[in-house]
């Protein structure tokens, strides 16, 4: 798949979703395609995240997206399913005003009530996009990439230089290193690469190109 030149869209439920699953390829594409990133609720109601969007936009600074095309929105975690409207007419103005050539969002093996119902709702405002979906190790239960990316070792340590700006969740388990780091070796493996982001397809539209 060519990246080059291409307007590519991110959507996330949170602060860090984004990150952990496509913060490799985010390394690897920003300087080539046009990156945009919009997390859907900033989690600023929850007094112990109070640092998590500053946090975020660092994150996003090491991957190297604009600050400009990194978008955090207000709305309420854990009860997105009460604002499917509201986040379908917020994605449908995205559509209209980002123009997307691609987008990944949340895999649909993902079983966190916010990261189905964004899901379910990109699928309605992206109709005839390329959509693909990533993982979030601790809410996703029996995903499996069927769509590979390979990356590089830099991306690699991007991608944890990146998550290591979120000081809030330094203590949680799918923050370590290593399981990010056995997490793209082992998608790197299934592509015969020693390095791999895997995303599930959700939708793909192309078109085979025939010789003149």
């Amino acid at each position: 798949m060519n990246f080059y030149g291409k307007r590519t869209l991110f959507l996330g439920a949170h602060p860090d979703d984004i990150e952990l699953g496509c913060g490799a390829l985010i390394h690897q594409i920003a300087q080539q395609s046009e990156v945009m990133c919009v997390t859907l609720s900033d989690n600023q109601k929850n007094p112990l995240l109070k640092n998590v969007v500053d946090e975020h936009r660092q994150s996003m600074t090491v991957l190297g997206v604009p600050a400009r095309n990194v978008v955090v929105a207000n709305f309420s975690t854990r009860v997105f399913h009460d604002a499917r409207q509201e986040i379908l007419e917020y994605f449908l103005k995205l559509r209209k005003d980002f123009a997307p050539d691609m987008i990944f969002v949340h895999s649909k093996a993902d079983v966190h009530q916010d990261h189905n119902t964004m899901t379910e709702e990109a699928l309605r405002a992206f109709r005839g996009i390329t959509l693909l979906g990533f993982d979030v190790v601790r809410s996703s239960y029996g995903f499996f990439p069927h769509f590979l990316v390979e990356v590089s070792e830099a991306d690699v340590d991007a991608k944890l230089e990146a998550l290591s700006c979120y000081h809030t969740y330094a203590d949680k388990y799918y923050f370590e290193r290593e399981l990010l780091r056995a997490t793209m070796i082992r998608h790197g493996a299934l592509a015969e690469r020693r390095f791999a982001e895997g995303f599930d397809i959700l939708r793909i539209v192309g078109q085979f190109g025939l010789p003149d």
